[in-house]
């Protein structure tokens, strides 16, 4: 499906501003929300010590998957990049969905953002603010609150984004220093290092749950961050060397953060706390709380604005980022012309902006709890991941030709890996949270008929055929949890060890048949006329430039 005859000049309003540190900026500060805050205490809870190592293994399946995109990223310079691709190399269905799980992932981390700074505010010792959590999810005034926090980020990227670059790297090195600082200080203030070896040993409940944690603790959820720099492609300077420095710097930045703050974690908690085991754990505030058993009332006080600033800072950086999504859905064929639109004077897709800001109200009244919304992102997430592996190989094989400025000679071995990790963790969200996000992701396909089903079926016959493949993944890998291991809340059809090797297989199956069904559809023809178009305006440039004489 052709793009509408002004989405061109709609992209052009973007202003292409931020540079490697802006964008690495935008990165960080998307990785470090409010996972830092609460996915030491999730992951310790289910994997003990050994919540470690699942950071390290999330930043690993991150990293993978974020070296197919930025090859996909620097090829397509484009606003809301992540929702594109798949349209790119396998047309509308295929398109529609990894559109739309990306999306979901990445527009219900904005409520979540709000919910954690709320969740954390209620540990202060004033009567009206302990009322705003009950202990499970806020409750009216809580959502209130973060309800006004919601406006609040989409306000301050309503104006322009030059403003929203200058606040956003400002926050960021704010929400880099206060977490190092609250490790440090931990780690001085108190490490028992019989919590490692106590209560369980390392893995007090098995490898199962070291793999859970990566899935449903924040890890995704967290790590998820390294899109932002991607969708926001559109307003990069250089991408072809900016967006995968910012995509794989974020990553390991932030990595060497968590694995910092789970240690310090870990060795900090009271003998007392952990006296019932790990699952045991229950903190309104976990680092906060630990600041104040152990006397530390200056961190604690550090560690309650920080749960306004960090958290609040990714809510802006995905409220600017999820507006771009929306924009590219739009240039899909699956919105209305009016959220295509861009401010000429700001560079703001503003429409864009409000749809998202009504969905995130959605989300906050439905999911009140930090967790709660965690599991769900995290599922999502994962889901959206599978595109990127697919398309890089796909276009590979259709658009040899187009210019790559990012292009690793591994990636033929690279994406197949990504997709088996990808499945990997999809499968160890375990069953049935599974279930329920995949049939999430089936409540967007009446939007996506309401525009698709209208139009002839010859025309139409291709992309339901080259979109089968992602359908397909779907309900397998519904199957394969449901079947699953116990270890994994499946009903032990399938043997422990046995299930992870199915899995992995099952990923690489799909990974190679969706490679093969890809198809030079007419979003592909049109993107390359469009990157055909800007290359010969720019040498058309460069060589008016150089012909014409200097003056003194």
């Amino acid at each position: 499906m052709s793009e509408p005859a002004s989405s061109t000049a709609s992209h052009q309003n973007y202003r292409r501003s931020l540079g490697t540190i802006s964008l690495t900026a935008v990165g960080l500060g998307s990785i470090i929300g409010s996972g830092w805050l609460f996915g030491a205490e999730r992951a310790a809870k289910l994997a003990g010590p050994a919540s470690i190592l699942a950071w390290v293994i999330g930043a690993a399946v991150a990293l993978t998957i974020a070296l197919t995109y930025s090859e996909l990223g620097s090829m397509f310079p484009k606003a809301g990049g992540m929702v594109r691709y798949g349209q790119y190399s396998h047309g509308s269905l295929a398109g529609y969905l990894a559109a739309w799980a990306n999306w979901i992932a990445i527009v219900s981390v904005i409520p979540g953002e709000a919910t954690a700074s709320v969740q954390y505010m209620s540990s202060w010792h004033f009567g009206w603010a302990k009322g705003l959590y009950d202990g499970k999810e806020l409750t009216v005034s809580g959502v209130a609150l973060a309800s006004v926090l919601l406006v609040v980020y989409f306000a301050l990227n309503w104006f322009a984004i030059t403003l929203f670059a200058k606040t956003n790297t400002a926050i960021t090195v704010f929400k880099v220093v206060v977490p190092t600082l609250t490790a440090g200080a931990l780690l001085l203030a108190h490490f028992d290092t019989s919590h490692f070896t106590q209560q369980g040993g390392f893995a007090p409940n098995g490898w199962s749950a070291v793999f859970t944690a990566v899935a449903v603790s924040g890890i995704v959820w967290a790590f998820n961050g390294f899109q932002s720099p991607l969708n926001m492609a559109g307003e990069a300077r250089n991408p072809g060397k900016s967006l995968p420095k910012a995509v794989i710097g974020s990553i390991l930045i932030a990595l060497v953060i968590y694995v910092a703050l789970q240690i310090a974690f870990i060795g900090a908690i009271p003998a007392a706390d952990l006296s019932k085991g790990w699952s045991s754990l229950s903190y309104t505030s976990p680092l906060a709380d630990l600041a104040i058993a152990w006397g530390i009332n200056w961190l604690a006080l550090l560690l309650y604005a920080d749960a306004f600033v960090s958290p609040s800072g990714t809510g802006m950086i995905y409220a600017a980022t999820t507006s771009r999504m929306i924009h590219g859905v739009q240039e899909n064929g699956h919105l209305p012309k009016i959220f295509g639109k861009v401010d000429a004077k700001t560079g703001i897709p503003r429409p864009a902006l409000l749809l998202n800001l009504l969905v995130a109200f959605l989300f906050l009244a439905v999911f009140r709890g930090w967790g709660s919304l965690a599991e769900i992102v995290s599922v999502a997430t994962v889901i959206s991941y599978i595109t990127g592996p697919v398309a890089v190989m796909s276009l590979r094989r259709l658009a040899p030709d187009l210019k790559r400025p990012v292009r690793l000679k591994a990636m033929p071995v690279i994406a197949p890996v990504a997709m088996v990790f990808g499945s990997l963790v999809l499968y160890w969200a375990r069953w049935p949270l599974t279930g329920k996000v995949i049939l999430l992701m089936a409540a967007g396909l009446p939007i996506w008929a309401f525009y698709e089903l209208r139009k002839p079926f010859a025309e139409l016959k291709p992309h339901l055929k080259a979109g089968a493949w992602m359908v397909a993944y779907l309900f397998v890998m519904a199957g394969i949890s449901w079947a699953g291991s116990t270890d994994f809340g499946g009903h032990g059809y399938l043997p422990e060890g046995w299930d992870l090797l199915i899995v992995a297989a099952i990923g690489l199956a799909f990974y190679y048949w969706g490679v093969a069904s890809s198809w030079v559809n007419p979003s592909l023809a049109e993107v390359r006329r469009e990157l055909e178009t800007e290359a010969a305006a720019e040498a058309s440039g460069d060589a008016a430039g150089t012909a014409e004489p200097s003056r003194v």
